[in-house]
């Protein structure tokens, strides 16, 4: 197999399916996948039914550990590229300054039969 843009593009859609899985078994609602605002594509909408947070997901994953973790590739300019998407997103849909907001990052390593999955929480602001 390949490891060009369409199978990394592949990967991606995998890993993104085993993040949303894992959050809606702990509770969390889809809203949107895959959205395109503010130049920024955000991998997973979701909302905390708890308190009605919307939550924002960066979904991150490498096959193994040798050149790092896929949650340190999550720097100071895809979050701010993130902050800004979650920002348009939020105007458009006529949420913004409306609801509670989080970021999180879900992070995965392995391929995806036997994957280790972390979820941060309220990864950055």
């Amino acid at each position: 197999m390949s490891d060009g843009p369409e199978h990394t593009r592949g990967r991606g859609a995998v890993f993104e399916r085993l993040a949303e899985q894992a959050l809606a078994r702990a509770g969390l609602e889809v809203l949107a996948r895959n959205v395109h605002a503010g130049g920024a594509e955000l991998d997973l909408v979701m909302r905390d039914p708890t308190d009605g947070t919307v939550v924002f997901v960066e979904v991150r994953s490498r096959a193994d550990d040798a050149r790092g973790l896929p949650e340190e590739t999550v720097g100071p300019q895809k979050r701010a590229r993130i902050r800004r998407g979650a920002t348009a997103w939020l105007v458009r849909e006529g949420l913004w300054e409306r609801v509670p907001v989080r970021f999180d990052v879900v992070a995965i390593t392995g391929e995806a039969a036997a994957a280790d999955l972390r979820w941060y929480r309220a990864a950055f602001e």
